[in-house]
């Protein structure tokens, strides 16, 4: 097991689920390819989309629906400062994952972190497990509790 899916594990069990992340026949590096290996509608992947402050270069986390976008003024309104495109490397460095397996959960460092309440609309949601073919079932209510993410309007 690589070492970012076994953070996205012991994550979800010291938050007291007992959800094992799947692995995947193929690649669930974007909304589209995890909504079809998991089969169910785009809004049910919950995307780990990350700005970096163009003042501060902290990272903000956006727990959004598979489907929609974030709006970058409403984002940047959350976050307190102008947004932009967060570095790979940096992604890399604070969360512990690359591009394309970004987790909701396990990183190495705590982000300020705001959760699309799209998501709220489904029973069960899927999210990125720490690589490009692991995803794993949730409640968005759970999903929302145990990021500590504040629940806001930021898509388009």
């Amino acid at each position: 097991m690589s070492k970012s899916l076994a953070r996205v594990t012991a994550a979800l069990h010291a938050s007291g689920l007992s959800i094992t992340p799947l692995e995947m026949p193929a690649e669930t590096r974007t909304a589209a390819q995890a909504a079809a290996a998991a089969g169910v509608t785009i809004d049910q992947i919950a995307k780990s989309i990350l700005f970096a402050g163009a003042t501060t270069g902290q990272l903000y986390l956006f727990l959004t629906a598979g489907g929609n976008q974030v709006d970058p003024d409403r984002a940047a309104t959350l976050a307190g400062e102008a947004l932009g495109r967060a570095d790979i490397n940096k992604v890399r460095d604070i969360t512990g994952f690359a591009i394309g397996g970004v987790a909701p959960l396990g990183h190495l460092t705590p982000l300020p972190t705001w959760f699309d309440p799209r998501l709220m609309e489904f029973s069960v949601i899927w999210a990125a497990a720490g690589t490009p073919r692991h995803i794993f079932p949730i409640a968005p209510a759970d999903l929302h509790r145990i990021t500590g993410a504040t629940l806001a309007p930021f898509t388009a």
